[in-house]
């Protein structure tokens, strides 16, 4: 496997600290060599503690860090563009927290600057695709035993809804799992959507649509349903369940603990997506850790990350509109395997 891969983590925050703390205490084969936030301070609370870390202002100065081998990319969405060709520029393999790139634009620049290399260096952070419950899902799909999917009914919950949350951020930050698992469970790429608004719940901030219902087309036919409510106030849930020909499957019951007592039981309910998917952004890193220690990318591609984007635009186009919206992707590059491979 050769030597321990040396890892800039570039974004000190919520989902960047979480990758660093993985890095350093459960992903064997790797090491945090760089952090790059330009809250310094911030990031050097998050490494404190970890031998031979420099931290830096600048992701660039972190890239051309000693020791880098390879980017895990964890910074605010716009930052991405710059950060992934940055990478590919340097040759370095990449692991890019969702979205990819917000806007459809810029993921279509980082789409054709890969497939200008002829090799694939970046994985995109859809860690859906690692959580036991949906890679058993995918199993049973792919095995065919329950016929041709017809439908997909997805939920997608959060307690509340973080400051500055906008209704099209229910679509493009939080349905973006729902649309790359629902790709990826399929094999199909999603063709047009429409949105739907309820009245929104007491419990939204003022002027947000929350929650909203949103529905896919596939191209082979199927449809998927998507109830987002991320001020539902009582947890974290994300199911889904898959409508076949000759049966259904579903996930995302929380078979956790259940306490009973005198007149009643209670049963714990996640209050985070990182406690949620703990075990899934776990076997992500690691893949990716060792994937990327054998010369080899694998995972969601560039591709994904692309098409991910165009979807959410045109799920935002359908949201702000009121109508049913198309989805226009580009052609694919012959770098990139079909959806679901």
């Amino acid at each position: 496997m050769g030597e321990v891969l040396g890892v800039a983590v570039l974004g000190a925050g919520h989902m960047g600290a979480d990758h660093i703390r993985r890095l350093a205490h459960l992903v064997s084969g790797a090491r945090v060599a760089a952090v790059a936030d330009p809250d310094t301070e911030r990031a050097q609370e998050v490494v404190a503690g970890l031998d031979g870390v420099s931290v830096h202002a600048e992701a660039a100065a972190a890239l051309d860090a000693p020791g880098v081998g390879a980017v895990l990319i964890a910074s605010p969405g716009p930052a991405h563009e710059e950060a992934l060709l940055a990478a590919f520029d340097r040759g370095l393999p990449v692991l890019c927290e969702k979205p990819m790139v917000p806007d459809s634009t810029g993921a279509l620049r980082v789409l054709e600057a890969e497939a200008r290399l002829g090799r694939r260096l970046a994985q995109i952070g859809f860690m859906r695709r690692y959580d036991a419950e949906y890679q058993r899902l995918k199993s049973l799909l792919d095995g065919g035993g329950l016929g041709r999917p017809l439908m997909l009914h997805c939920t997608h919950r959060n307690v509340s809804s973080p400051p500055g949350f906008t209704s099209a951020m229910l679509i493009d930050s939080s349905v973006s799992h729902e649309i790359d698992a629902a790709r990826w469970l399929l094999g199909q790429e999603l063709t047009a959507v429409t949105v739907l608004r309820p009245a929104s719940s007491s419990g939204a901030p003022q002027g947000l649509a929350d929650p909203q219902f949103v529905v896919f087309e596939t191209e082979r036919g199927a449809l998927v349903d998507v109830e987002v409510f991320v001020n539902c106030g009582f947890g974290y849930q994300v199911r889904c369940e898959a409508v076949c020909e000759a049966g259904s499957a579903r996930i995302g019951d929380e078979h956790t603990m259940v306490v009973t007592t005198r007149g009643g039981a209670r049963e714990d309910v996640a209050q985070d997506y990182l406690v949620r998917f703990a075990d899934a952004y776990d076997r992500e890193l690691r893949a990716w850790v060792d994937a990327t220690r054998r010369g080899r990318v694998t995972g969601p591609s560039v591709w994904d990350g692309y098409a991910a984007s165009v979807v959410a635009e045109a799920g935002v186009r359908a949201l702000e509109t009121g109508r049913r919206t198309t989805v226009e992707l580009a052609p694919r590059p012959g770098l990139y395997a079909t959806p679901g491979r």
